[in-house]
């Protein structure tokens, strides 16, 4: 398996092709935004008339109003990675989300379901006193904060969640009992394009992104009767657009928060990744030759020395 990972907007899509195309390969998001319909322009999502012919799984599996855990994520794309396997074909996964990774390739630990009640108290809580569950979550589990960021309300919501239903702190389960991936050699690459000139390319591309259509497209979702409250327009770009068509802001200072709110996100991801292991890093975006001449090397010198089974 290959897996091409790295912040918002380095071109990963465009690499995944490439070795697709190149290996006889099928692609795998990985992107927990791009599992779900409608939400085609924010979440930069390959229109199917530029993939190729290459099948692409775990797109536009899920409605808006629905949800998935990345133990969820795991399970159906584990079951992919095997048909893609039997098929003789090279499994490529391709995103952002992290967590998503991780609970694929290493697997999570078994965690006590949902709590609607639980949830709904800590979601009140925080409404009210903004900021105050990250500061619970220090007090029960401190362990828990160098992978989830203050920003991040709802990671912070379930390690609490979790916390309270076990009665014991979440990273100490999630460093145990965890089920790894079986049957597959695991080659990870990062992009990692100069930061400056990504960020210069973030901001770019969500102003096109407000320019040609993005607040039509949440019009539209909203006409098929999905509510404001689903949880992909929390994400960057679709949250702004929502709050100008709410009249919440104007359309420049959408546009502004968003190109920050990207930025910033970009700047987690590094940071993420950076903790990921075995993964090695290229220094280009996806779409540079020399990034793909670099890449599909590295994919031959893989394959070319697994061991024989």
């Amino acid at each position: 398996m290959v897996a091409i990972v790295g912040p918002t907007g380095t071109g990963k899509s465009e690499l995944a092709l490439r070795i697709a195309e190149q290996f006889h390969g099928e692609i795998v998001n990985c992107d927990s935004l791009q599992l779900y319909r409608f939400f085609d322009i924010g979440t930069a999502k390959l229109p199917v008339d530029e993939r190729h012919g290459i099948p692409h799984h775990l797109l536009d599996v899920l409605d808006p109003d629905e949800t998935c855990s990345a133990g969820e994520y795991a399970r159906r794309a584990r079951e992919i990675l095997r048909e893609i396997a039997s098929r003789g074909a090279l499994p490529v996964v391709v995103g952002g989300t992290g967590f998503y990774l991780r609970a694929l390739v290493d697997g999570l630990f078994s965690a006590p379901e949902r709590d609607v009640e639980l949830r709904g108290r800590l979601v009140e809580r925080e409404r009210r006193r903004p900021g105050s569950l990250h500061k619970l979550l220090r007090r029960f589990d401190p362990g828990s904060l160098q992978r989830i960021h203050a920003r991040d309300v709802q990671k912070t919501i379930r390690a609490l969640e979790v916390c309270l239903a076990a009665r014991r702190p979440m990273s100490q389960m999630f460093s145990s009992g965890r089920e790894a991936l079986e049957g597959f050699h695991v080659l990870k690459i990062g992009l990692d394009p100069p930061r400056e000139a990504l960020y210069h390319h973030l901001e770019t591309r969500c102003r096109h992104m407000f320019e040609h259509g993005l607040v039509e497209e949440v019009q539209a979702i909203l006409a098929r009767g999905f509510p404001p409250a689903a949880k992909p327009f929390e994400s960057h770009g679709y949250k702004q657009a929502l709050q100008f068509l709410q009249g919440e802001m104007p359309l420049e200072k959408a546009v502004e928060d968003a190109q920050r709110n990207t930025r910033r996100y970009a700047k987690r991801q590094w940071t993420w990744f950076r903790k990921e292991p075995e993964l090695e890093w290229l220094s280009g975006f996806g779409a540079e030759d020399s990034t793909q001449t670099a890449a599909i090397q590295r994919v031959r010198d893989f394959l070319e020395n697994l061991p024989i089974c």
